[in-house]
């Protein structure tokens, strides 16, 4: 990158981007439960090993939003993202149980300028959230629109 903030033309295609770390404790995942999904193995430890989940597991929705948040930390917040116009898909592969670490990273996969505006890029991610025993515990892909640095640049 020639300055700090990540812009359209500092996307290569199959780059991988370090998303950063996360612990994740029971207290958070029995809040966010008690607020949005209030499921029995989101708010109990006996009930999360008596699921198929085997122990006091993170909603799928809270799991996803721990990994926006590192997204965020990581990538969005020191670019010039001007937000998505949607996910492709979105896929749980694990839970993510109370005393895990996650790290994440996104992949590019493609990218291109906008053919209605000139300052405006799409870059296609693949983003993959790991436990720390290096398991896949959430995938998706997405589209994420970035500012060109030098829209006057050819493509």
């Amino acid at each position: 990158m020639t300055d700090k903030r990540w812009a359209f033309e500092d996307f290569e295609e199959g780059a991988t981007i370090p998303l950063g770390r996360r612990a994740v404790e029971a207290a958070e995942i029995i809040e966010f439960a008690q607020e949005f999904d209030m499921q029995p193995m989101h708010l109990d430890e006996e009930a999360g090993k008596a699921s198929i989940l085997g122990g006091l597991s993170a909603s799928g929705w809270h799991t996803s939003a721990m990994f926006m948040r590192l997204i965020c930390d990581n990538l969005l917040l020191d670019s010039t993202s001007q937000g998505s116009p949607g996910i492709d898909y979105l896929k749980w592969k694990r839970p993510v149980l109370a005393g895990d670490t996650i790290r994440g990273q996104n992949t590019v996969l493609a990218k291109r300028r906008s053919a209605s505006r000139p300052t405006l890029g799409f870059v296609t991610f693949k983003s993959e959230l790991f436990n720390q025993r290096d398991e896949l515990v959430l995938e998706f892909q997405n589209s994420g629109m970035f500012l060109l640095r030098n829209p006057g640049a050819a493509a």
